[in-house]
Formats: C-alpha cells, sequence, structure tokens
C-alpha cells in the first residue's frame, strides 16, 4: 500500500471561452486536513465543488489552493452595434435624403463609415459573465491538477518510507547491541548488589531478612532492562507493519514513536553501565530523526 507526504505541490492552467485561469495547490503539515481556498467569489459553486474533492482525496495536511481567472482582453476590448440607435439614425438619414431631394439639393451618398462614426451606433460588448460554463470546465479540470497533487504526495511518501524503513534497522542493531551490552553487564550489577548488601549487613543489626530481601529483588529489577528491550522489539514490527499497510497512518506512528521515546528512556535511566547507556543514547537520537519524518506522514 502506498505511504503518502503531507507535503505536495501542483499547478495547472487551462481556458475556456473568453476567460483563462490558472491554479496552485500546495501542502504543509498538520495535525488534521485543512483547506484554504482562494477562489473568486463571483464563480458560485465552484468552491464547494473542489472541496469536496479535496476532501475525498485528502485525509491530513494544510492545503491552500489559488485560483486565478483573466479574461481576453480581446473580448474585453469588444464593441457591438446599438440596433435601436441604428435604426434611429438610419431613419432619420432617409428623412434627410428625402427631404434633400425634394428641394432639389444633391447630397453625398452616405457611407457606413458615416453611420458607425455616430455617437452611440457602438458601444463597449458586455461585460457580464456567466460563471456556469468556468465553473463546470475547473470542476472538471481540477481533477488532473488534483490527481498531480496526490502522485507527487505519494513519491514523497516512498521516499519517506524508505528513510523510515532504514531507521527502524538502525533501532533494532541498537537494541540487538544493548541487549548484548546488558548481558555481558551482568556480572557487574551483582557484585554491585553483593557489595551494597555486605555493606548493609555490616553496618545494621537486627535487619529484617526479608524486607532486605524485597529490596534487593526490587532494585534487581529495577535494574533489568528485557521488558524494555522486548518491548522496542515489538514497537519495530508495529511500525514496519504500518509502513506495508499503507494509507493515513501518520496519526499511529506518532503515537508510536512515543513509545519509542520512552522505552530508549527507561533503557537509559536504568543502564548502570556507560557502555549501556551510550547504545540508549544512540537509540535516543535514531528515534529523534524518525520522530522528524513521521511529522510528514498523512
Amino acid at each position: 500500500m502506498t505511504i503518502y507526504s503531507m507535503t505536495g505541490f501542483a499547478a495547472g492552467q487551462g481556458s475556456t471561452g473568453a476567460h483563462s485561469w490558472s491554479c496552485e495547490l500546495r501542502s504543509v503539515n498538520a495535525k488534521g486536513l485543512d483547506l484554504r481556498l482562494r477562489i473568486p467569489d463571483w464563480l458560485d459553486g465552484l468552491e464547494s465543488c473542489l472541496r469536496g474533492q479535496l476532501s475525498k482525496a485528502l485525509s491530513r495536511g494544510n492545503v491552500s489552493m489559488t485560483l486565478r481567472i483573466s479574461r481576453s482582453e480581446e473580448v474585453a476590448a469588444a464593441v457591438q452595434i446599438n440596433q435601436p440607435v441604428l435604426a434611429t439614425l438610419l431613419t432619420a438619414v432617409a428623412e434627410v435624403e428625402r427631404q434633400a431631394a425634394a428641394a432639389g439639393v444633391i447630397l453625398a451618398q452616405t457611407s457606413a463609415a458615416d453611420l458607425l462614426a455616430q455617437r452611440g451606433v457602438l458601444e463597449q460588448a458586455s461585460g457580464s459573465d456567466d460563471p456556469a460554463p468556468i465553473v463546470a470546465a475547473l470542476s472538471t479540470d481540477f481533477a488532473t491538477i488534483l490527481s498531480d497533487f496526490v502522485n507527487m504526495r505519494a513519491n514523497e511518501g516512498a521516499a519517506l518510507k524508505a528513510v523510515l524503513l532504514d531507521q527502524l534497522d538502525q533501532i533494532n542493531t541498537l537494541r540487538e547491541e544493548a541487549a548484548r551490552r546488558a548481558e555481558a553487564r551482568k556480572p557487574e550489577v551483582a557484585a554491585t548488589l553483593r557489595s551494597n548488601l555486605a555493606r548493609v549487613l555490616e553496618n545494621s543489626d537486627g535487619v529484617d531478612e526479608t524486607r532486605l530481601a524485597q529490596e534487593l529483588a526490587l532494585l534487581a529489577v529495577k535494574a533489568d532492562v528485557t521488558e524494555e528491550l522486548d518491548r522496542l522489539t515489538a514497537h519495530v514490527a508495529a511500525a514496519r507493519e504500518l509502513l506495508t499497510k499503507g494509507g493515513a497512518v501518520g496519526r499511529k506512528l506518532d503515537f508510536l514513536m512515543q513509545e519509542f521515546n520512552r522505552e530508549a528512556n527507561t533503557l537509559c535511566s536504568k543502564a548502570q553501565n556507560s557502555d549501556l547507556t551510550a547504545v540508549g543514547l544512540e537509540l535516543k537520537a535514531v528515534i529523534d530523526q524518525m520522530r522528524e519524518q513521521v511529522q510528514n506522514i498523512e
């Protein structure tokens, strides 16, 4: 299955009728899905349509979209004949020519240019725009932009998945090293417990042996890191399963990183050994790097 990044970008442009448009779609990390669309108000119904497409395709991310619409200058500058004015003008010209002929006056022939030059015959074409064709075209064309956008997030996600799997390998290797060092330090821990016991026995009269045994057992448990190492193994397996499953697994991975960090912290606090502490610190470093990458997963 596919892992998606929350970081992505796509752009597209097109035209319909007298209008051309350009669209940019980009996203960054977010806890949920936050859609911020900048669409001209006069394109009724377009925003709800695009929001629906985005919500269906995406689960998380701060997504912003900017749509710019421009109108053809040729169309914007087009003129048209005012038919009522022309009809009135033609009637007037015909009447003038009739009266001139009756009076024996010869007039120059009236040309079309003469008529068009009269005020009011030509007027600016209506600038009103019907949003329906534009909304229909954009609703359809946006699917291509959204597909490019999702594909980019998928490509970014594939790269992130490779990084995370490598980091899980590092964690597993460090866990195995921690297990070896924990085993190697057992004689040291045992010697420390015996030394502490001898010190207590030398300086205490009438000590409660049962209570002493309980305290020593508690110290031994506190020094044992087996449980932490076992949980790290389980966490690595769980993370691999999520990455294999794919989809919107970012939240689950983020929660799992908290568990990874908790085990590494506990390992360091129980170490009581410089070699084991060093491994614990390396674990914390890798886990922190992994956590930063997980923040980008959808």
